[in-house]
């Protein structure tokens, strides 16, 4: 895959200097950035890289590309000129969460991905010279890695009680006034300020649809000042050189942690009120059933990123962070490949096969850093089951053909992924704070 543009890079690399050494500059003339023919091209190239379903208008990338994509960006970037740009609703899809309850992904037309894409190409810069170290979701070079780590260390220096907090709906109830006045602080462009505005109000009074290509950078910098305010209350409840506090967030999975002595008990309280008079500001609820405070030295869990983490003493009696895919994660696991196999019905085994490794690689290295041989051994054992009983019943056989077929057969001949060695890499580039 091919980069951005040497001069793309370079503007992105000025602006983020400029706003980096001027906290207080307010950036103006942007908007014929956005308009420029590289940057739309170097959006639709990030939008395409990351595929997707057709919006309301029902065009797919593969249609576009049969039209002409000089064309279609040249359309765009005059209708961004003439300011006659307007964004067509997401289409809504509702994607089932596990629990009987469902999320609402909103799907953009690619025209409003491009646009979208290249107003993030240039904002992102300006508020990523403004983000925290504690915030680790969509944001470049950070990934959700990196934030368990971080949380492993934090529990292995006496951290080890936790607020795991919950938002009641968070991108859902994101208030569009909060949203633009915090954007307006560094932003002094009418025309950048009307473009986001249209993209806001297209889905509505309030929000910002999970699924749109700008609304990861918009949430973030919502909570901003949530990870101002714990940052602060970290340096503050410091003592002897000790942190006492730490405070990790991804997107809105956020949680606290304590140190476990008991002369810090106030801090518990106290910091879950600062949250909320905080969160209050931004009229973003706490979801005070969900959120919960746990002692891991008496044996309690939390959940974090898809990971269940726990404190564990090995063999030797040494304690260490346990991390294991949540049952959850491992039931989805099963469902993903399930649905596969049953959209690839009448292709070949080579191609079923290659679906459903695709599937089942990107879960596996995601969870392959905590202590997972034991879910790992079930879901690869579940999965086989699965791949055999399809070639059976294809075959109009009853059974999952264990005679008929080793497991050679299945992991060399058929090429059924197999990787599941548990790799405990560091990251690359861990924030330090």
């Amino acid at each position: 895959m091919t980069k951005a543009s040497i001069n793309l890079q370079e503007l992105r690399r000025k602006i983020y200097r400029k706003a980096k050494t001027e906290k207080h500059w307010r950036f103006w003339g942007l908007y014929c950035h956005i308009c420029k023919k590289e940057v739309l091209e170097e959006a639709y190239r990030l939008a395409k890289a990351n595929d997707g379903a057709p919006g309301v208008d029902g065009k797919s990338f593969d249609d576009i590309e049969a039209e002409g994509v000089e064309g279609f960006l040249e359309g765009i970037r005059q209708e961004l000129l003439e300011r006659s740009y307007r964004p067509l609703p997401n289409r809504r899809v509702e994607i089932p969460k596990g629990n009987g309850k469902t999320r609402t992904l909103g799907i953009p037309t690619v025209k409003d991905r491009v646009v979208q894409g290249a107003l993030k190409l240039i904002l992102e810069p300006i508020f990523e010279a403004e983000f925290k170290d504690c915030s680790y979701g969509y944001r470049p070079k950070r990934h959700a890695h990196q934030a368990i780590d971080r949380v492993t260390k934090g529990i292995l220096h006496g951290l080890t009680r936790v607020v795991d907090v919950d938002l009641s709906g968070y991108f859902d109830n994101i208030r569009h006034h909060i949203l633009l006045e915090k954007i307006a602080r560094r932003v002094q462009d009418d025309e950048i300020m009307h473009l986001i505005k249209l993209i806001l109000k297209a889905n509505g009074k309030k929000g910002v649809p999970q699924g749109g290509i700008i609304s990861p950078l918009l949430s973030n910098l919502y909570l901003n000042e949530v990870d101002e305010m714990m940052e602060r209350a970290m340096e503050v409840t410091r003592r002897n050189g000790y942190y006492n506090l730490d405070f990790i967030r991804s997107a809105d999975d956020m949680v606290i942690l304590i140190h476990g002595h008991p002369k810090e008990d106030g801090l518990i309280q106290k910091v879950q009120k600062r949250l909320k008079e905080e969160l209050d500001k931004l009229e973003i609820q706490m979801n005070m059933e969900k959120t919960k405070v746990v002692n891991l030295r008496k044996g309690d869990c939390f959940s974090f990123l898809g990971f269940d983490i726990r404190l564990n003493k090995n063999r030797e009696g040494k304690t260490y962070v346990s991390k294991t895919p949540r049952k959850k994660k491992q039931q989805e696991i099963g469902k993903r490949v399930k649905s596969v196999l049953k959209a690839n019905w009448n292709k070949p085994l080579k191609e079923v096969i290659q679906a459903v490794n695709s599937v089942i690689r990107g879960w596996v290295n995601y969870f392959r850093i905590g202590n997972s041989n034991s879910a790992f051994n079930k879901v690869r054992d579940y999965i086989e089951r699965k791949v055999r009983k399809f070639v059976m019943r294809r075959k109009k056989l009853k059974g999952f053909g264990w005679k008929k077929r080793s497991r050679e057969d299945i992991y060399e001949k058929w090429c059924l992924y197999n990787d599941y060695q548990i790799r405990y890499i560091r990251p690359k580039a861990t924030p330090s704070r």
